[in-house]
């Protein structure tokens, strides 16, 4: 008991520290950031980048907008590639030693992310404890601390390339932590740090079934999964009936919404529900009151925030504001510089405002069409590139076609359904559905991760479109005319419903 009652003491005492350190900066927002970017700015002034773009000369924001540019992953790339190979001081000073794993670009199945000493320590291991400062500050009666946290990560192996390490962000994570994260953790480490998934999530199920959780903390495609066959395995009705003191789900990386009501039902009981957003290149933002569907964007933890309206950035202005300038409400595609040693990068997201004071965010999308409702960062170009592969192989052309996701149930998994106007109709349909989806898998590691086994995403559904439907469709929308475009991905069904149903008439 005096053991118990001085953790307490000391984490109460850390949460207060902390809490008190995030209202500094929800009152300080502006000097917050400069103090942050000058810090930055004057620890790589004498790396390869920032001699180039004269970091050393850079004293106010106007100098920074004006001397380095805005990049994608594609612009940056040959600098992460020197690093990559063990190169001292490009970006960042130092060499850099690990590198999350992620798809999502135009050119490459997949992206690498550096991820340096601070980044890990002040940002993604910081959010985590503050994550937990938050919750606690807010349900003082929480018993948190006396049940595990159930861990759900993605893909967990490391590779050796080059003289630098590379995986999924989850397993630099996991493999990082200090040993006591772990007395509060389920599964093992070992377990956790498992590659193969089926033998994963075999060995997970066995170790938590047993436990005591509190909290689960995951991507809400991936533990619904784990959930479902935990209840399969025990045969339990509710997840309420083998952990009857989980109290919340801490969540992020796709939608909640499709989701929340599958939870609602499989939980048996009322549970918290936490949205947090983070990424490889760095943790954002977190849900900081109870029952919201804000996040607050987290200004201290070596990120420095720009943004760009998304009215310019569609015309191909790449215009950004700093945190000083945004108004609520409007998207804007968000770009970050950190202590990861990205400069200015755009992370292909967008956000909206809702509130400036203090500075509180919603997820409102990408900046290109896409497909997540699963984790699998489907983008236009990966879909363009496997349809060019399928119709050549199968002697098929297309005219238009839009594609959305089809949610998991309890009594199902999800999938992808498409639905494609033919100018010249596949010599198989069938055939033509798997070599687009093997074509997805080449192209994108995470579609492939999802696809694995039929894990989480099933085999494509695919639809022949009658003649002309696309037309149609968009006539009844008043959206003919060269200025309006097919919306080719979508992240719910709001358009694909509408075109079955036209194509059944």
């Amino acid at each position: 008991m005096a053991t118990k009652a001085l953790f307490n003491t000391v984490v109460n005492w850390f949460i207060r520290q902390r809490i008190d350190q995030i209202e500094h900066f929800k009152q300080n927002p502006v000097e917050t950031q400069e103090g942050l970017l000058f810090s930055q700015l004057f620890n790589a002034e004498e790396t390869e980048y920032g001699l180039k773009y004269g970091f050393s000369s850079i004293s106010n924001y106007k100098d920074f907008k004006k001397k380095v540019p805005i990049v994608c992953y594609e612009d940056f790339e040959p600098y992460i590639e020197k690093a990559r190979q063990g190169q001292k001081d490009v970006f960042w000073p130092g060499v850099i030693k690990q590198f999350a794993k992620s798809s999502g670009t135009t050119n490459a199945k997949s992206k690498y992310i550096p991820i340096t000493a601070e980044s890990l320590e002040d940002c993604h291991y910081k959010a985590g404890k503050d994550l937990i400062s938050i919750y606690v500050n807010n349900h003082p009666e929480s018993e948190l601390f006396q049940h595990k946290n159930l861990r759900l990560g993605g893909s967990a192996e490391m590779y050796q390339d080059f003289n630098t390490k590379f995986g999924d962000l989850s397993a630099i994570l996991i493999e990082n932590l200090p040993f006591w994260v772990e007395i509060i953790n389920t599964p093992s480490k070992k377990t956790s740090l498992m590659s193969e998934w089926e033998s994963k999530m075999k060995a997970i199920i066995g170790e938590v079934k047993n436990e005591d959780v509190g909290s689960l903390t995951g991507v809400p495609s991936w533990m619904m999964v784990l959930l479902q066959r935990t209840l399969q395995e025990t045969g339990k009705e509710s997840i309420s009936q083998l952990w009857p003191n989980l109290e919340v789900f801490f969540h992020g990386g796709i939608s909640f919404k499709p989701y929340k009501n599958q939870y609602k039902e499989i939980f048996g009981k009322d549970v918290r529900y936490y949205e947090i957003y983070n990424a490889s290149e760095g943790f954002f933002a977190i849900q900081d009151q109870a029952g919201s569907d804000e996040m607050l964007l987290m200004l201290d933890y070596g990120i420095f925030y720009e943004f760009i309206p998304m009215d310019l950035y569609n015309t191909g202005v790449r215009e950004a504001i700093p945190i000083s300038e945004v108004e609520i409400g409007k998207n804007y595609a968000v770009v970050i510089t950190t202590n990861g040693g990205l400069w200015r990068y755009l992370i292909g997201d967008t956000v909206k405002f809702t509130s400036t004071s203090p500075y509180r965010i919603k997820i409102s999308g990408r900046t290109k069409h896409y497909i997540n409702a699963f984790g699998e960062e489907l983008m236009i170009d990966n879909v363009e590139t496997a349809l060019k592969t399928a119709c050549e192989q199968l002697e098929a052309s297309i005219s238009d076609y839009t594609g959305a996701p089809v949610f998991m149930t309890n009594s199902s998994k999800g999938c992808h359904e498409w639905i494609f106007e033919f100018t010249k109709q596949p010599k198989c349909l069938e055939e033509f559905t798997q070599v687009f989806d093997r074509s997805l898998k080449t192209l994108n590691s995470d579609y492939e991760a999802k696809r694995y086994n039929d894990i989480t995403l099933k085999c494509p559904i695919v639809h022949s479109a009658k003649p002309n439907l696309f037309y149609e469709w968009m006539a009844s929308r008043g959206k003919l005319g060269g200025q309006n475009k097919v919306p080719r991905l979508s992240n719910d069904r709001e358009y694909i419903e509408p075109l079955l149903k036209l194509n059944e008439l």
